[in-house]
């Protein structure tokens, strides 16, 4: 089966290309090399994945990529909760208009497509665990956007497109990195460089961290099962406080550096954990690397390729 992975230079995107490659599918990455990091570059380029540099706002350049049959997984995004406060006019045109495009793009061809969401369209939980039936009320422009994606695919399921949505929690992993690293890559370098793990807010506050390998993981059952018109939390089902990850951290990486704590960023929520039932019954989604591994193994690699 042929995929195409737009954003699949990113993060998210090229750690699936790399895990889908190694279990026998064609991949083909688009990617505009905008945010992409020379670490996933060359680990694409080592495993021989096309990488074609464009845009999937150019939605001719997509559509002439794909043929019936084929996976789209929609993965290209700005991703930054923070800019896109700053910034919410290119959050909506790159994100928006993105989405719009690839799915008009993949209902013309008959493609499929996975949509990489996140956890952030639900916004402050009203009950924990997140399951998918909670009301979605994003609390910024980046989760908005994300939700008018969402919507878009149910426009378009109506005209016959087939798609399945992936809402993400905290992920992390391996070629992390840059100004929207998420938190655990951010207390890892810290104290790799001898610097205080900084803290906002008392450290009380949980979250669900998700090894990006689980994400790809769950990324490959919804294409082998066909889950089309379903919308699945894809998490590790378990809430972390972040004085517990700021512990960890210091145990793996430095051992003496110190936690500084700063007041609590507005807009932050309090507690967030995911409900994966059912991904663990429609896919057989079943989250494998914990985080204390996911993290040693972080460690080791930023130690060995001095990152």
């Amino acid at each position: 089966m042929r995929v195409v992975i737009t954003g699949g230079a990113g993060f998210i995107g090229h750690n699936i290309a790399l895990s889908l490659s190694e279990k026998g599918y064609d991949v083909v990455v688009i990617d505009t090399l905008e945010r992409s990091s020379s670490f996933a570059l060359q680990r694409l380029s080592e495993k021989g994945i096309p990488l074609i540099k464009g845009d999937v706002r150019d939605r001719a350049l997509l559509k002439s990529q794909l043929s019936r049959g084929d996976i789209v997984i929609h993965a290209a995004a700005y991703i930054s909760v923070e800019e896109s406060t700053a910034k919410p006019e290119i959050y909506f045109e790159n994100n928006v208009m993105g989405t719009l495009a690839v799915a008009r793009a993949c209902l013309e061809s008959g493609a499929g497509m996975i949509y990489i969401s996140s956890a952030s369209v639900y916004g402050e939980p009203i009950q924990l665990p997140i399951n998918e039936g909670h009301p979605t009320k994003p609390i910024s422009p980046y989760g908005l956007t994300k939700l008018f994606g969402e919507e878009i695919l149910e426009l378009y399921r109506r005209e016959g497109l087939d798609y399945t949505i992936l809402r993400l929690f905290n992920v992390y992993g391996p070629g992390q990195s840059g100004a929207y690293a998420g938190v655990i890559i951010k207390f890892i370098d810290n104290a790799l460089n001898g610097q205080s793990i900084v803290i906002y807010g008392d450290g009380s506050q949980t979250r669900d961290f998700v090894q990006v390998k689980d994400v790809a993981q769950a990324v490959e059952l919804a294409i082998a099962r066909e889950a089309f018109g379903e919308k699945l939390n894809i998490g590790s089902g378990k809430p972390t406080t972040i004085n517990e990850l700021a512990e960890l951290v210091r145990r793996l990486a430095c051992g003496s550096c110190k936690v500084e704590y700063r007041p609590p960023r507005p807009g932050d929520i309090k507690h967030s954990y995911a409900d994966i039932s059912k991904a663990k019954k429609l896919i057989g989604y079943n989250p494998k690397i914990s985080l204390e591994e996911g993290i040693r193994e972080i460690v080791a690699l930023k130690k060995s390729l001095k990152l």
